[in-house]
């Protein structure tokens, strides 16, 4: 071993290693005063980075936890508000129900209207004044329950009467109604422009026997304006007499040979039902027009009013003519038709016209030698519209355009007729809904919106309810507008309960993070106080070893010395 006194090295290794032990001693100092292991960057840069997300992580999602239980707060608010909706709706509806009783005067139904009116305010008022935290919860727009004004009323009036008392003529004034065997859908969405074909029904498949094997009403909506309920349209075209109208096809289509009878029959039993005095005075023009009229009526050709005059002339003639051979009229007709489903109107009007024509074509003789005269002495101009029953064909009370159907419906919706089951379109039974959208995470992206529905009267559908005069289409509406609002309801309930378990997943990620992130930066106290005694003990070794190495230098001195 040499000897130097200029380098003593190990006294440089001793002090270098002092100097580590004492960082080391330092650090576990540190960490078991501060209670982290991580303190600085040196101590652990990965995981101090990595907790630093973690940390970002557990505060975001403790924000958002709170972000949540704000939410929970402001549906709760919500749903408080819609409660209050539909207390006033329920007593609206024992309003309707009340006044649709026949024991109250028109002042005592004035009188529940002037309550419900303020009901109406009262959920007005609701829907604008219910606010969170200054923000308004409901949405003011106006869409929703019932959709489209037109399309609204028309679907109300086929639910709501217009098939129903149009079947009811149907079966007492022709003795004929449907097997009950067929659904005839309702399609709104058929559209030939206006001033075309207002409603019609048809068929994809005609049976042996001459009768349709499936069946849809065609309505264009573009021709059934203005709602104007209970009639519906304008007059004297009344929206509840082009229904019959169809109808009358309807209930024929499946009651007897439909394919094999003429479309003049076909075309003018469905003008007899609610009457068309007001198309025939227009085509026989004071006798200008009978040339054309029966022109039609030979040709069999209906695709112009004339034919649908020329039809309808004919028909109440042989109406008229069997009453005067003391039958019941065209139902004699009709229900011989039924009876024999094979039968032809010329095999009708030979065996149940009571002797009144031999035959169809003897009838069309007939027919055309006198319908001048005939035609002439009807009464176009009363008030009548020359509906079978009524006082110009029958003898019975007047029926006016608005009089034909009395709007006395009892059955609703899909189980109105008893010769048909009736698929009719649904109304829309949601209001539009404001969207809160909440901060439901740390990340930017970790959104959470719920809906909260538009509860003021227009959107309910029930800003012009009135039961003083339509106490029945009243109460389908306020039906509809509770039925909307518990919609909403369960949409703001659906939305607490997600926003509950939105909140339970978020206080269980923070657990989760902040354990995670304990294992990365917090001290280990058992393992810690181990190293610090092993530091102090090194410590301790280090500054003994440093003595004795920096005592090195004597011993050149005693070698010195002894030479």
């Amino acid at each position: 071993m040499s000897l130097s006194i200029h380098t003593n090295l190990p006294s440089l290794f001793a002090q270098r290693q002092l100097r580590t032990q004492d960082n080391w001693l330092d650090r576990s100092l540190t960490r078991l005063a501060s209670g982290r292991r991580v303190n600085s960057a040196v101590d652990d840069a990965a995981g101090l980075a990595i907790s630093e997300r973690m940390r970002a992580q557990v505060r975001g999602s403790d924000q958002a936890a709170r972000n949540l239980n704000d939410g929970v707060s402001l549906l709760q608010t919500a749903d408080g508000a819609l409660d209050s909706v539909v207390g006033s709706l329920q007593r609206m509806r024992e309003l309707a129900v009340q006044a649709a009783n026949g024991t109250l005067s028109a002042a005592d139904r004035q009188t529940l209207q002037q309550e419900v009116n303020q009901h109406i305010q009262r959920i007005e008022q609701i829907s604008r004044q219910t606010s969170f935290n200054g923000e308004a919860l409901f949405d003011q727009n106006t869409a929703g329950v019932g959709g489209d004004p037109n399309r609204r009323a028309v679907l109300d009036g086929l639910r709501l009467g217009w098939l129903e008392e149009a079947e009811r003529r149907i079966k007492n004034f022709y003795g004929i109604i449907g097997d009950g065997q067929l659904t005839m859908n309702v399609d709104l969405g058929t559209s030939d422009g206006v001033g075309g074909a207002l409603a019609s029904v048809s068929t994809t498949s005609v049976g042996g026997n001459g009768q349709w094997q499936n069946i849809t009403l065609n309505v264009d909506m573009a021709d059934f304006t203005p709602p104007n309920l209970p009639n519906g349209g304008s007059a004297p075209y009344y929206n509840d007499r082009i229904i019959a109208h169809e109808m009358v096809h309807a209930e024929m289509s499946r009651s007897m040979n439909f394919a094999a009878l003429p479309s003049w029959f076909k075309e003018g039993m469905a003008e007899f039902i609610h009457g068309a005095d007001e198309r025939l005075v227009g085509d026989y023009a004071g006798g200008a027009g009978l040339a054309t009229i029966l022109t039609a009526f030979n040709a069999d050709d209906v695709s112009a009013s004339a034919g649908y005059s020329a039809g309808y002339a004919a028909v109440r003639y042989l109406h008229q003519s069997i009453k005067a051979h003391g039958g019941q009229g065209i139902k004699d007709i009709t229900t011989y038709l039924a009876a024999n489903p094979a039968a032809t109107l010329d095999a009708a009007i030979s065996n149940a016209s009571r002797g009144a024509f031999a035959s169809l074509a003897a009838f069309g003789t007939a027919f055309n030698a006198n319908a001048g005269t005939f035609v002439a002495g009807l009464n176009l101009s009363n008030a009548d519209t020359g509906a079978i029953g009524g006082y110009d064909a029958d003898g019975g009370a007047v029926m006016s355009a608005t009089d034909v159907y009395l709007d006395t419906g009892t059955r609703f919706g899909e189980k109105a007729l008893d010769g048909f089951k009736l698929d009719v379109p649904d109304y829309p039974t949601e209001t539009n809904s404001r969207y809160v959208s909440l901060q439901a995470g740390a990340a930017y992206n970790a959104k959470l919106e719920v809906a909260i529905g538009a509860v003021n009267a227009n959107a309910l559908g029930i800003a012009d309810v009135d039961v003083s005069t339509l106490p029945q289409f009243a109460l389908v509406h306020i039906d509809e507008a509770i039925q909307a609002v518990a919609v909403a309801r369960s949409r703001v309930g659906a939305g607490l309960s997600r926003l509950e378990f939105a909140t339970a997943n978020l206080t269980a990620t923070s657990l989760n993070l902040q354990a995670s992130r304990s294992r990365i930066v917090d001290t280990d106290y058992a393992s810690e106080t181990a190293e610090l005694s092993r530091n102090r003990i090194l410590r301790q070794a280090g500054n003994a070893i440093l003595v004795q190495a920096n005592s090195q230098p004597k011993t050149i001195l005693r070698l010195l010395r002894q030479a």
